[in-house]
């Protein structure tokens, strides 16, 4: 049963992470379908932008002073990185007009939201009958800006890409002889956007579909945590019924086995005429009979909660009550135990059911004693604070696991020492002695460490 209800918890935590992982590949599907979209809106509002004459008439502009200096460079006046400078200092020259044009041409077209653009060159390439020369190359991030503004390409979009190919004559000058010569260019570039802030845009457009998943997925994981919680809780309640069926078997076994041997005895023809054993044995049956009620009446009564609980309250001193509950304890157990006490100096009135209140606190006790180490001690400590009387005891015994701390306040619960009937119990004290507890209002909680023992403190209102 143990085994299957484990299977049963580990196949749904999988199939509750397989559900959230296919919910999260198909969120962000949907999130690139939207990004694709809202580049392709952009692209295409651009490239309608693109076609503007006054733009496509500045790119001409400095394709045609690129020439120039390309031929300055074929007549060896300049070098490869003075044409560079040269075409840079150009663009520089007419991207403020470019600028402006492309900006006037946005705001008329209203797309609703910021962007950049920019035009780079990645590679110039010149040709002639001998040879081909690389003037310019650029990758990545290393590409030659000449139009638009300077960002980076990383969270940019690409546009478009394009050669510019043409043939055109130069003058080239040898020492004293002219002539003309055709040169061959080839110049690559490219159009790029940036969309500000574009990820909140396509989050928005979003909404709806990430606040659906969201609510779904809480949803989801609420019911599932609820159910695996009341899963768990069912199953260690299973455990803790069953522990109390084994313990209350275990206890009843015992007084009705030794009524039975009584009441055979009595049928006996010789005890019949031997007055002593004849009383003997009806003492032994009263013994058992008592306890058995006993037994009764503790899993009855130790079983109410704090609503069912009539309190017959009354004021008593406490240092004259705690000084009789430790005289009287000491008795009950029969066995030489040290309990050290440590009441405020003045002595203060409480207002409690002592019937009730002694019964909770001795449960305490003698769990100290029954899960305590040979030779333990014992400590019973009182303090007045803020209005409030607390009551500390404490012990040196074998402590309580950090995991199973939080439930050894409930109905049927024994904190598991190997064989359940190692230490007798049906796990009712600790539950009375918190619903006693709340009966006067008060509160209860625990500390404990393994191997180095378990502090219970109780406090409760005064003056009520």
């Amino acid at each position: 049963m143990k085994s299957k209800i484990t299977v049963l918890i580990a196949a749904s935590v999988i199939a509750f992470f397989a559900l959230s992982a296919i919910q999260g590949y198909l969120v962000y599907n949907t999130y690139q379908l939207e990004k694709k979209a809202f580049i392709d809106e952009t692209k295409k509002a651009v490239e309608e932008l693109d076609a503007n004459k006054k733009l496509d008439s500045l790119y001409d502009s400095w394709g045609d002073q690129l020439q120039l200096y390309l031929a300055d460079y074929k007549n060896l006046r300049i070098d490869k990185n003075t044409v560079i400078q040269k075409i840079k200092a150009k663009a520089t020259e007419l991207n403020p007009a470019f600028y402006k044009e492309f900006r006037d041409q946005l705001q008329q077209k209203n797309i609703g939201y910021q962007l950049k653009v920019k035009k780079t060159v990645s590679s110039i390439v010149i040709y002639d009958e001998k040879e081909r020369d690389t003037i310019f190359k650029g990758n990545g991030e290393n590409q030659l800006t000449i139009f638009g503004e300077n960002f980076s390409n990383r969270e940019a979009n690409e546009i478009t890409t394009s050669h510019w190919f043409t043939e055109y004559d130069y003058i080239k000058q040898e020492g004293d002889k002219i002539s003309t010569s055709s040169l061959g260019l080839d110049v690559k570039s490219h159009d790029w956007i940036l969309v500000i802030d574009w990820r909140s845009i396509i989050f928005k457009r979003m909404g709806m579909l990430l606040l659906g998943s969201i609510v779904i997925f809480l949803f989801v994981a609420v019911l599932f945590y609820n159910s695996l919680q009341k899963l768990i809780k069912q199953k260690r309640m299973t455990a803790v019924k069953t522990d109390f069926i084994n313990n209350i078997t275990h206890e009843l076994k015992t007084p009705l086995a030794t009524l039975s041997i009584a009441t055979k005895s009595l049928r006996d023809e010789k005890i019949k005429q031997t007055p002593e054993a004849f009383e003997n044995s009806l003492s032994i049956l009263e013994r058992q009979n008592t306890r058995l009620q006993k037994l009764i009446d503790q899993v009855m009564n130790n079983s109410l909660s704090s609503e069912k609980i009539v309190l017959n309250k009354e004021y008593v001193s406490d240092h004259s009550y705690f000084k009789n509950l430790i005289s009287d304890f000491e008795l009950s157990i029969q066995q030489q135990i040290d309990i050290y006490q440590k009441l405020p100096e003045k002595e203060t009135l409480i207002n409690i059911d002592k019937f009730h209140f002694t019964t909770a606190l001795f449960n305490i006790l003698e769990n100290a004693v029954k899960y305590g180490k040979m030779n333990s001690e014992i400590s019973l400590k009182t303090s007045i604070k803020n209005g409030s009387y607390f009551i500390q005891i404490e012990d040196k015994g074998l402590g309580i696991p950090l995991k199973l701390q939080p439930y050894i306040f409930e109905k049927f619960y024994r904190v598991e020492k190997g064989n359940v009937h190692n230490v007798k119990g049906l796990g009712l004290g600790l539950y009375y002695t918190k619903q006693i507890v709340k009966a006067h209002e008060g509160s209860i909680s625990v500390k404990s460490e393994e191997g180095k023992g378990t502090l219970f403190t109780i406090k409760i209102p005064l003056n009520l």
